[in-house]
């Protein structure tokens, strides 16, 4: 008896150690992330392209926001949080402002027919942060 469970033992040992584990789906990858925090005020719509959450760096547009307008999304380390407005044929004025963790980085003013502001600001790259929003 004592002779059967050893030999179990023994084998299931064996198997956790030859066993590939190509049956385990790989980990999800985590991307260390900032707050950052998009503002347009204004009257009237504007197309607002902005950085979000998203390894690859890739933009989000609203086309014709209602302003004012507000977003705080997660943005990677490592990439440039930016927002760009661009006012359509009636003109106007709109202001963009960019945030970090609740501190106000950038603001920038567009007027007149077909308007552009763009606001930017710097996030560390991941190996170089220490303790950031892990989201």
């Amino acid at each position: 008896m004592a002779g059967a469970a050893l030999a179990a033992c023994t084998a299931l040992v064996l198997y956790g150690v030859l066993d590939s584990g190509q049956d385990e789906p790989a980990p999800e990858r985590r991307v260390p992330t900032a707050s950052v925090t998009y503002e347009v005020t204004g009257t009237g719509t504007a197309d607002i392209t902005y950085q979000a959450r998203s390894e690859s760096g890739k933009a989000v547009t609203v086309k014709a926001a209602a302003l004012p307008w507000r977003k705080t999304v997660a943005v990677p380390l490592g990439r440039a949080p930016v927002v760009n407005i661009v006012l359509g044929e009636h003109g106007g004025q709109a202001r963009c402002t960019l945030s970090i963790r609740g501190q106000y980085v950038q603001g920038a003013t567009a007027s007149g027919e077909f308007g552009r502001a763009t606001c930017t600001g710097t996030l560390p790259r991941p190996d170089a942060a220490g303790s950031e929003d892990q989201q």
